[in-house]
């Protein structure tokens, strides 16, 4: 009995502290089905009184936002790919192998997170302007991969391969494998639970982002989420809140496909890549 009592006083006490967490999420798919005059409407209400599906067809109507969700989900899962795939290789190298000013140039490495986006926005944007890349998706690719959140991923993975142990790469080493055998057959399934975190952490990134995608991208159709969410806007610049809140409401639902998804991948590779 007293076990039972615990358990429900324990989830009454997890619900409460969930609440601030799940009622803007409520809110949000709430108004996305108001009509619009209830939105903002005093005293407010989470239910509304009458449903419509108008906000939504406004947003596809408004601009090509089908495409623009597309835009942000291929540029996100690429940034995941190919930042999951310089961490690894690179936090190996800098973990493992031996090689000249191997410590400056981790360092060097380093010292680019201590620069703001914004100091390094007008050279980057410049450099991407003179390649003929400006309005291209190709600067919302490369800038993150090789910037601040491959920095981190980098980071992230040298100091998990440096707690592995060393004697698993040389036992492997003296059955006759080679540094590339070692790290495809060995390194990587013992790094998935780290890949899978720089994976998120890029994907969010990539999302998320808005200020890049605010500079170098200027043609409606290769708008990503963030910079089409703020284009709902009447003629005088405010902005639509029923079909703001709508468009928020479908630019979630690939996050949650891709937190579910990451989130057993984590718990996979954390079973499978014990070390006895």
């Amino acid at each position: 009995m007293s076990r039972t009592v615990s358990r429900v006083v324990l989830y009454a006490f997890l619900v409460v502290l969930s609440v601030p967490l799940v009622f803007p999420f409520l809110w949000m798919i709430a108004s996305a089905l108001k009509l619009p005059g209830d939105v903002l409407a005093s005293p407010p209400q989470l239910i509304p009184r009458d449903i419509t599906w108008d906000n939504v067809r406004t947003v596809f109507a408004f601009q090509p936002f089908a495409r623009q969700i597309y835009n942000s989900l291929y540029i996100a899962v690429l940034v995941a790919l190919f930042t999951c795939a310089l961490s690894l290789l690179s936090g190996y190298a800098f973990a493992r192998l031996r090689f000249p000013g191997r410590n400056v140039i981790f360092f060097l490495f380093l010292s680019a997170l201590m620069l703001p986006v914004e100091v390094t926005l007008i050279p980057n944007f410049t450099l991407m302007k003179d390649l003929g890349l400006a309005d291209t998706h190709v600067p919302l690719l490369a800038l993150p991969v090789f910037g601040a959140t491959g920095v981190t991923g980098i980071f992230l993975m040298r100091q998990f391969i440096q707690a592995l142990p060393v004697e698993l790469e040389e036992a492997a080493m003296i059955d006759g494998m080679g540094r590339a055998r070692v790290l495809w057959h060995l390194i990587l399934p013992l790094t998935r639970p780290m890949l899978a975190t720089i994976g998120i952490i890029a994907f969010l990134y990539s999302w998320n982002s808005f200020l890049e995608p605010l500079v170098f991208v200027n043609r409606s159709e290769l708008y990503t989420v963030p910079l089409a969410l703020t284009a709902l806007t009447d003629t005088s610049g405010n902005p639509l809140w029923g079909p703001q809140m709508a468009a928020t409401a479908m630019s979630t639902v690939p996050l949650v496909i891709a937190y579910l998804v990451a989130r057993r991948q984590i718990t996979d590779s954390l079973a499978q890549s014990g070390v006895k």
